[in-house]
């Protein structure tokens, strides 16, 4: 895990590098100035046995003026590599996860939800970035704070700094207790962030809906719900973390004490035995290296608690950086669409691998290219299912499906994808103007390529209406306009690719049947080359088509034209019955 995040750092090695480099001199510099210090105060200053003079001091003086600026310019320094290295490692994690999530199938963002994958490419990245920007100065800074102030301070009085020896082991398995008690804590929240993401996320797209029934209150109970086990978790993680403090200060000081008491009497015994004593400026200096141990064992522990914190992130960033898509192109893949035409061979298809049914049941079906076909059937019988194989947004769990009369695992995915247009059940357009929304289906069309797909699809009537035309700003997911536009756009998006196979998946549900047909009409006009799937609720879309396909329970109950299954699909006569009967068509 680490080795596959530390490759992210890329472009920003130097900097990485350059920022323990920078520590080094600062911490260098922080160990030397006590030094100095008890030489200004010993030799500059003096006693009265040994007097000082100015000459020592402005020596000394300077000095440490050298000392603290060298060590100034190496901490500005080093805190400016590691906010860079870190604030691109971070860039780098979103990258790659983005870019990781767009090759993603339809079946491996099943496995991820919409909340959870928001949560990791923000929350997720920002822990993991704050650790590896401590990680860097403090993982640094501390060891050798330590390392150097031990050795600076065994250098003045080695009996003396023994009192290091029986604080140390209380610091460690304090900070193992606390780390230990917490972390488990930390992981538990962060996947509560995706379920807190997720009410949001459900509360704001379907607001609405939660006006018009007066749900406010339920939507914010829900709300505090999460909201409050969050914090519940957080107050537990934080009150083990506070003893960190205490212990820390109560270890700072008590060495303090104890060095102090110890180092007067040595300073005492200085006057009658200088070779077994101490001076007032090395006593000074001690307790100066005392505080600097115990602050960098401070560090270490909020390196640990930060590690702690983000470790879970680094998991779930992971995940994401590991999950392999299993939807991908071959090698040698074939690159040209012939023709329309498509075939499914013994075509069985689950969700799930070990799904007790199946969604779709040995599906054997030739259409042939440029032909109309309608798909009807009831909720569940796996109509959206069966499209979505064309293009390969899944797979079959057994059998083939051919497009152009090859096997679609066979082909380039953008090859495949870009010879079948689907408009999809629900539909989706993007913030930006009419005409940015349009070129999704070709960023190279004309203006009178767009407009001819519009009228084509009947949006050019509306399209004219408004003030700006195709200039026309569209709001995020296409609030400003009402459902009818939205799929009759949806629609003028996906014959601008020029497909060889178009799908309608229920893309006509919100337009009156005088429109729904006069968009059917304009198909065989003006793409009679162009497969037809249209996947529909009424039997007024399909009944015109060449031939109609119906689905039941993941089977094809029957396929034949309105005249055929009129005759002999018990199904279907029920389904036009129903609708002709009750007035179905004519609303």
């Amino acid at each position: 895990m680490i080795r596959k995040l530390a490759s992210r750092v890329r472009q920003y090695k130097k900097q990485a590098i350059a920022t323990p480099l920078f520590m080094v001199g600062e911490v260098a510099m922080e160990a030397v100035i006590p030094m100095i210090m008890a030489m200004l105060i010993d030799r500059g200053i003096g006693t009265d046995e040994h007097p000082g003079s100015i000459g020592q001091i402005l020596l000394y003086g300077g000095i440490l003026l050298a000392a603290a600026m060298i060590s100034l310019f190496s901490g500005v320094m080093s805190g400016r590599m590691a906010a860079v290295s870190s604030a691109g490692f971070a860039r780098n994690l979103r990258h790659d996860m983005y870019y990781r999530i767009q090759d993603y199938s339809f079946s491996n963002i099943d496995k991820f939800s919409t909340s959870s994958i928001i949560t990791r490419l923000t929350t997720d990245v920002t822990n993991v970035q704050n650790s590896f920007q401590m990680i860097l100065r403090m993982a640094v800074r501390a060891p050798l704070t330590l390392l150097f102030s031990m050795i600076m301070a065994l250098t003045i009085n080695a009996r003396i700094s023994m009192v290091f020896v029986f604080a140390l082991p209380v610091l460690g398995v304090g900070i193992y207790l606390i780390m230990t008690r917490t972390h488990p804590i930390f992981r538990r929240v962060f996947k509560k962030y995706d379920t807190l993401n997720n009410v949001v996320q459900e509360n704001l797209r379907g607001i609405r809906v939660v006006k018009s029934f007066v749900r406010e209150d339920y939507e914010t109970k829900k709300f505090n719900d999460i909201s409050g086990s969050i914090y519940t978790d957080f107050v537990k993680a934080e009150r083990n973390m506070a003893f960190m403090s205490p212990l820390m200060m109560t270890c700072i000081y008590t060495c303090t004490l104890v060095i102090s008491w110890l180092g007067a009497r040595a300073v005492i015994a200085s006057g009658n035995d200088p070779a077994v004593g101490m001076t007032t400026g090395q006593l000074m200096s001690l307790i100066t290296y005392v505080i600097q141990i115990l602050s960098s064992l401070m560090m270490v522990s909020f390196v640990f608690l930060m590690i702690t914190m983000s470790r879970a992130s680094a998991q779930r960033i992971v995940e994401v950086l590991d999950e392999e898509t299993d939807i991908v192109s071959p090698e040698n893949p074939v690159t040209e669409v012939a023709d329309g035409s498509i075939d499914f061979d013994q075509v069985s298809f689950s969700y799930k691998k070990d799904s007790e049914r199946e969604t779709l049941d040995g599906i054997d079906l030739h259409i042939p290219s440029g032909a109309v076909v309608g798909i009807l059937g009831g909720t569940g019988s796996g109509k959206s299912s069966l499209v979505q194989m064309i293009p390969r947004l899944y797979d079959p769990t057994s059998g083939t499906v051919r497009v152009g009369g090859v096997d679609t695992r066979k082909y380039d995915l953008t090859a495949l994808r870009d010879a079948v247009a689907m408009v999809l059940q629900k539909n989706e357009l993007f913030s930006g103007i009419i005409r940015e929304n349009l070129r999704w289906g070709n960023e190279n069309a004309t203006d009178e390529e767009i407009r001819e797909a519009c009228r084509l699809a009947q949006a050019d009537p509306f399209i004219q209406d408004f003030p700006d035309k195709y200039d026309t700003k569209i709001e995020q997911g296409g609030t400003n306009v009402s459902g009818g536009q939205k799929q009759r756009l949806c629609i003028a998006r996906a014959l601008l690719k020029k497909p060889k196979i178009l799908i309608l998946d229920d893309s006509t549900s919100a337009v009156d049947t005088r429109t729904d047909a006069q968009i059917r009409a304009g198909f065989r006009s003006f793409i009679p080359e162009t497969t037809k799937l249209i996947i529909a609720q009424r039997v007024s879309s399909v009944q015109d088509a060449d031939m109609i396909i119906v689905l039941d329970n993941g089977r094809v109950a029957d396929a034949g034209t309105h005249a055929e299954l009129l005759e002999r699909c018990e199904i279907y006569r029920e389904v036009y019955e129903s609708q002709t009967k009750g007035g179905g068509e004519n609303e």
